[in-house]
């Protein structure tokens, strides 16, 4: 169970949201300006590079950055528990399935082939979990937690079955599975924008209400909130921004358990703080991992959710060891 500390309550800072603003456009500026092909700033506005591939790729990350980061904030206040991450109702499990068939029937040639199947996958994923867990108007948490985590074992065996019947496109799989922003296209970018846009801002709405959900369902009923009503809308929004996210650019993990968890342990609890913020570091924290991801071993290119595991997790440990009283 999550605490909620004594941190002073109150809204986001103004001042702190704007430093994280300027500092994710620094980042995005100099992320455009790195890769396999160097150009100056001088040189940017005739570069079909910087157009067609560097800035879709840099906005797309932040998108997605943005997105998991929110969606875990929501989870760990929805679920009251500070290791709940985007993909524990299955959700990136249900699009590695999808993409992994697409991808075994040659689909990758075409439009949004994987990203549509993945994304198919994902919802349909997500509506069985929910059939499970729902009796009658309520929706029982902890059956959406289990079922989550057991169907993700078997989808995680199914996709390992399907790369030992096909072994000449387990590369293509694996890589998908780890995430990456090399195919990332402005149509991505145009997919993706408006459901995060109309998700976060469904988050932050309901920001004091998950507030209240810390208590519990039963107090936060005694105080006025819509319990039910509150938990399907936020699922139902965040399970849309994960599975349009995820379709994308494949499975990137730890985004949404590290960042609103390193955020509350500093910002404190109260999410009107906590949901915002992990908008932005989850946007600059996805952006530079990619940046490095494609750039350490240019020409060649890393999956950018290893790297967000690797840099991530050294982090994790730090700010749980350094606040270990907290919780």
């Amino acid at each position: 169970m999550m605490k909620t500390g004594a941190h002073k309550s109150g809204g986001a800072n103004l001042w702190v949201l704007l430093g994280l603003a300027v500092l994710l456009l620094a980042a995005m500026a100099g992320s455009c300006l790195l890769g396999a092909v160097d150009f100056k700033a001088s040189e940017i506005w005739q570069s079909s590079i910087f157009w067609q591939l560097r800035l879709p790729r840099v906005l797309l990350s932040v998108l997605v950055g943005a997105v998991l980061s929110v969606c875990g904030a929501a989870y760990q206040s929805i679920f009251r528990n500070p290791l709940t991450d985007p993909y524990v109702l299955g959700v990136s499990s249900g699009a590695s399935l999808g993409a992994a068939v697409a991808i075994l029937l040659g689909l990758e040639a075409w439009l949004w082939g994987v990203g549509g199947l993945a994304l198919v996958a994902a919802l349909l994923t997500v509506l069985f979990i929910y059939r499970i867990a729902s009796i009658g108007n309520r929706m029982h948490t902890t059956t959406l937690l289990l079922t989550g985590v057991c169907l993700t074992l078997l989808i995680s065996a199914l996709i390992s079955f399907l790369m030992v019947l096909n072994q000449e496109k387990m590369d293509s799989i694996i890589f998908w599975t780890m995430g990456s922003f090399g195919s990332a296209s402005w149509s991505d970018v145009m997919v993706v924008a408006p459901v995060a846009v109309a998700g976060i801002a469904v988050v932050l709405w309901y920001s004091r209400d998950l507030n209240l959900l810390l208590a519990g369902s039963e107090a936060a009923q005694s105080m006025g909130v819509e319990v039910e009503k509150v938990k399907r809308t936020l699922l139902l929004f965040t399970t849309l921004m994960v599975a349009f996210a995820v379709s994308t650019c494949g499975v990137i993990g730890f985004v949404g358990l590290i960042v609103p968890h390193a955020v509350r342990l500093v910002a404190g609890p109260d999410n009107r703080r906590v949901v915002p913020y992990s908008m932005l570091c989850g946007a600059l924290f996805v952006l530079v991992c990619d940046t490095l991801a494609r750039t350490l071993l240019r020409p060649s290119e890393l999956p950018v959710g290893s790297l967000t595991a690797l840099v991530g997790a050294p982090v994790f440990i730090y700010l749980l060891y350094k606040n270990k009283k907290s919780y």
